[in-house]
């Protein structure tokens, strides 16, 4: 099955790196993330790298600025799909369900940022899509945020109700160590 095993890399975007994105959690990250490409790369296993380009022109993630580009560590290969997105949720509007069959993918394996917003977007619609899915819980982050009462939630308190909101309902949160066994 490895070879049906797709990494989904979701917007690792400069802006993401910079502070007015806000506080956020696990600070390894994109080292994790960084590794398991270079894994699904010495694999050959495909890829698939999410670009978010928003339509609000005071975003970080605008068209034709810095912070919509990808960072240096997940520049895509030319053999690797691009998805880009102006919604959370990489599957709307785009082919990633048809480019998915095409290559008969069995699974998925999501990363990324953030993990309340466009990871768990994703990982809803593949779930509901009938993709066996995985969260990698260290290779995602998320940003503190006020809850719906207004009270102050800490990123890893947002990023662990995210995860909670996926894990057996739309995929399974695993660790770094079990992604890589996935391509064993």
């Amino acid at each position: 099955m490895s070879k049906s095993i797709v990494l989904v890399i979701i917007d690792m975007q400069q802006g993401m790196s910079w502070p007015q994105a806000g506080e956020r959690n696990n600070p390894n990250a994109e080292q994790e993330i960084a590794e398991l490409l270079a894994h699904w790369r010495a694999s050959h296993a495909p890829i698939v790298h999410v670009r978010h380009l928003s339509t609000e022109p005071e975003s970080l993630f605008w068209p034709e600025q810095e912070g919509v580009l990808f960072q240096d560590a997940f520049q895509p290969l030319a053999d690797e799909k691009i998805i880009e997105k102006s919604v959370p949720d990489a599957f709307t509007y785009s082919d990633l369900n048809v480019w998915l069959r095409e290559q008969d993918a069995q699974a998925l394996v999501v990363v990324g940022v953030s993990t309340n917003n466009s990871v768990e977007s994703t990982v809803r619609s593949a779930g509901n899509l009938g993709f066996k899915t995985y969260v990698v819980s260290s290779a995602c982050f998320a940003f503190e945020k006020d809850d719906f009462f207004g009270q102050s939630r800490s990123a890893d308190e947002v990023h662990a109700m995210s995860l909670a909101n996926l894990h057996g309902e739309y995929a399974t949160v695993i660790s770094q160590d079990e992604a890589f066994a996935l391509l064993s």
